[in-house]
């Protein structure tokens, strides 16, 4: 299982590295945080996308897309900023 969880984090980045020029483009990035055992994906956005209007947009139509187009075992993916910490 490491080793599987090793090469989707691989796969993971390697989306986001189709995505990061866009985002760039605009003044902001991606980061990957963490890939959970129940395979949600936990994305930070930093620089200008991360008080961006249309974050949530990006996310979905084309974080999420993208990663689930390559590795289509991601169940979700979500920003740390969506979550909440008790």
């Amino acid at each position: 299982m490491i080793k599987k969880k090793k090469d989707i984090i691989t796969k993971i980045n390697l989306a986001l590295d189709e995505i990061r020029p866009f985002l760039k483009d605009d003044g902001g990035d991606i980061e990957l945080i963490e890939l959970t055992d129940d395979f949600v994906v936990r994305v930070k956005f930093l620089g200008a996308c991360k008080s961006c209007s249309m974050s949530s947009m990006t996310l979905k139509g084309g974080v999420e897309e993208t990663i689930k187009r390559r590795i289509p075992e991601i169940k979700e993916v979500i920003t740390i900023e969506e979550t909440i910490i008790a």
